[in-house]
């Protein structure tokens, strides 16, 4: 148990540059409380306990802002940024070296019975605000962009955005330096496309303008 408390906090330390002891963060971070907390009630929730375990999971996400049900099962290094409205579901799977930014849901849809949340697999990204939702599969190192909504399985080692989420980048791009900044802005590179289509309606009724006079010529 130590063990894994150490290798949390280490975690913790590499990650956030503002960390500046394994004491502030055992102590301050609302995120390695979630985390240490949900080791817990998840021991707890495999061994029957589902209400005392719910009892910890509930006071945990009073006091820090974040909920995880005792039954997710989490792996190794987990790292919740910040933390504040972070929600992860009961059926949610998440692999080693798994980064979450504040806001973000690992949820359901409402539609599906049994396995109703996520499974991510190692060094996955998940951006600020973005919800994640359905028994979807996240694939090992993928980043989901910051407000993004995913309804579909994303592969491996690429970048999700927008609403719905689509695949952006893929393995070979630059994304692994990916700081929720540095993402295509969807809304203008709507435009563009809308804009572009409009002139070459625009273009297409000249032309039938055009001809339309010259036979009546």
């Amino acid at each position: 148990m130590f063990d894994r408390m150490k290798e949390d906090i280490a975690a913790f330390k590499e990650r956030d540059p503002a960390a500046s002891s394994a004491l502030e963060v055992l102590l301050l971070y609302p995120g390695y409380k979630a985390i240490r907390a949900h080791r817990r009630a998840h021991w707890l929730h495999e061994h029957g306990m589902k209400f005392a375990a719910r009892w910890i999971s509930q006071r945990c996400s009073r006091r820090t802002g974040i909920e995880i049900h005792p039954g997710a099962k989490i792996g190794r290094r987990f790292f919740i940024d910040h933390g504040t409205g972070v929600v992860i579901g009961e059926t949610t799977e998440i692999g080693d070296d798994v980064l979450v930014y504040q806001g973000a849901t690992l949820g359901g849809t409402g539609k599906d019975v049994g396995k109703r949340h996520p499974t991510l697999g190692n060094g996955v990204m998940i951006g600020a605000g973005a919800k994640v939702l359905g028994p979807v599969k996240i694939g090992d190192n993928a980043r989901i962009a910051a407000g993004a909504v995913v309804l579909k399985d994303i592969p491996a080692d690429a970048t999700a955005v927008g609403v719905p989420a689509h695949i952006a980048r893929l393995a070979g791009n630059r994304y692994t330096d990916l700081d929720q900044i540095d993402i295509p802005d969807l809304v203008e590179q709507e435009f563009i496309r809308l804009n572009a289509r409009i002139r070459s309606l625009e273009d297409a009724l000249a032309d039938m303008e055009r001809k339309t006079t010259d036979e009546n010529l």
